[in-house]
């Protein structure tokens, strides 16, 4: 079935609803058939999608037709307020780069890769199989398959340097994405109102989490070089904390990477707070000029716990993850695990596991490379013929996004609007920031869908910035 032409008669259709009055009859199923030039098989899913949202309603022999509304007064939720009491912790809302835009925007918002650079082939073949295999049939063990265990274990420890002890098959812990690993950590290692430090500006999402835990978030600043270690040391010392969060490899969102010595320098400061380092290798595949060096290697002492995401790489629909810790730090991410989930479906395990043993897995890794590069650098070019007043204080090594600063008079949320009302997504920096901005920023995705609309887009910003002038 063409899932595409679905989408394009329920869209069609769902415009004709809007305009028509309750009770009108739809076209038959045949002159569907010929007004789209698609199958029987495809307008009837089209219908069946339509009933589900329950804008229509099919009377035998008769006809569709739109559903009409029925009128009732609102419904009173009043009484709630009182049940759920005020929340321990607030929430932020739903991020930017969650949000979906209008289907012809320019979307430079989004935190995910489009399909074109994923192993479409190889995910579709994996799940196939995966299907008719017992995974399909059977739970798995909280920890995860043993197989997809010992190929995390594998992978960091082709990275560790001679004389340091190599992670083993039951330090790993599969997730079900890496989202949920740092609610664990966050909710196993630190605990509601205990402070965490954590890297200004960071990922939105470890920011949710923390939310989510109720800790209390002490921000480190890091530039392109990552935190300085001075002023980590200081936190450690002013807070009391005993966990630090980062990205160690092309940062979400300033796309940073630690040199070895600023990792030593690191790990040096979270052994003398007998403190852990929360590795979030998060774009371990997105490697550009460099290639992802995980802080986790270079420590067998337990200090570090390293995420490890499949999701974004092999596909969004594969939420595979896992966490890498070694002592009794591990049993209590595991206990936390699962209290949460249980178990992780055998059925996308198995099929990442497949993806990622494949011979093609690495070949499509260096096209892969190639790809972010050339997206990279035609960002880069239009921005800096576009935009003479922003700024990238680096370009980046590796990871899907650029980190743009902006005057500093820039009104953000009028920008965002003004370039969605012209047909381009971006999402404001602020998001980024666990406390207050250091700066107006845009982080802009370069590897997001149609490249080639990359100069409208620094075209149509460089424009609404300059109307704020």
């Amino acid at each position: 079935m063409d899932n595409d032409s679905t989408e394009r008669i329920v869209s069609g259709l769902r415009q004709w609803i809007t305009g028509a009055p309750p009770g009108a009859q739809l076209p038959s199923n045949r002159a569907l058939v010929a007004q789209y030039g698609a199958s029987p098989v495809t307008v009837a899913s089209a219908m069946r999608t339509l009933r589900g949202l329950g804008l229509v309603e099919t009377r035998p022999g008769v006809g569709t037709f739109v559903r009409g509304t029925r009128s009732s007064r609102p419904p009173d939720y009043a009484w709630q307020t009182a049940a759920l009491g005020s929340p321990r912790a607030r929430i932020p809302v739903l991020s930017a780069p969650m949000r979906y835009g209008a289907p012809d925007a320019i979307a430079l918002h989004s935190g995910y890769p489009e399909r074109e650079l994923l192993p479409r082939r190889l995910v579709r073949a994996a799940l196939t199989r995966a299907a008719r295999s017992e995974s399909a049939l059977s739970r798995s063990a909280v920890t995860g398959l043993p197989d997809l265990q010992a190929w995390f274990a594998h992978e960091l420890a082709q990275a560790v340097p001679a004389g340091k002890s190599a992670p083993g098959p039951r330090d790993v812990v599969v997730l079900p994405g890496s989202q949920s690993g740092l609610s664990s950590a966050f909710r196993a290692l630190v605990g509601f109102g205990q402070p965490l430090l954590i890297e200004s500006p960071t990922y939105w999402g470890a920011i949710l989490a923390a939310a989510q835990a109720g800790v209390r978030l002490i921000p480190v600043p890091s530039g392109v070089d990552g935190p300085d270690p001075g002023e980590l040391a200081r936190a450690f010392a002013d807070s009391g904390a005993r966990v630090f969060y980062a990205q160690p490899n092309y940062a979400n969102p300033t796309g940073a990477q630690w040199s070895t010595e600023r990792v030593e320098q690191i790990l040096d400061v979270v052994r003398a707070h007998g403190a852990f380092l929360i590795d979030d290798d998060w774009a371990h595949d997105f490697g550009i000029d460099t290639t992802a060096r995980p802080v986790a290697a270079y420590d067998d002492d337990g200090h570090v716990i390293y995420l490890r995401s499949l999701t974004k790489s092999v596909s969004p629909a594969l939420r595979v993850a896992a966490v890498i810790a070694r002592g009794p730090v591990r049993d209590r991410i595991l206990a936390d695990r699962g209290a949460e989930s249980m178990y992780v479906s055998g059925v996308l395990q198995a099929a990442a596991l497949d993806v990622v043993t494949q011979p093609a897995w690495r070949s499509h890794l260096r096209d892969l490379r190639t790809q972010l590069r050339q997206r990279r650098d035609l960002l880069v070019s239009h921005l800096a013929e576009h935009l003479d007043v922003a700024r990238l204080d680096q370009v980046p090594r590796g990871g899907l996004h650029l980190w743009l600063r902006l005057p500093d008079q820039t009104d953000l949320d009028r920008l965002v609007r003004d370039c969605e009302a012209d047909g381009v997504l971006v999402a404001a920096g602020t998001e980024w920031f666990p406390a207050e901005p250091s700066g107006p920023y845009l982080r802009l995705n370069f590897s997001g869908p149609e490249p080639e609309r990359f100069e409208d887009a620094a075209r149509v910003i460089g424009r609404c910035l300059r109307g704020q002038r």
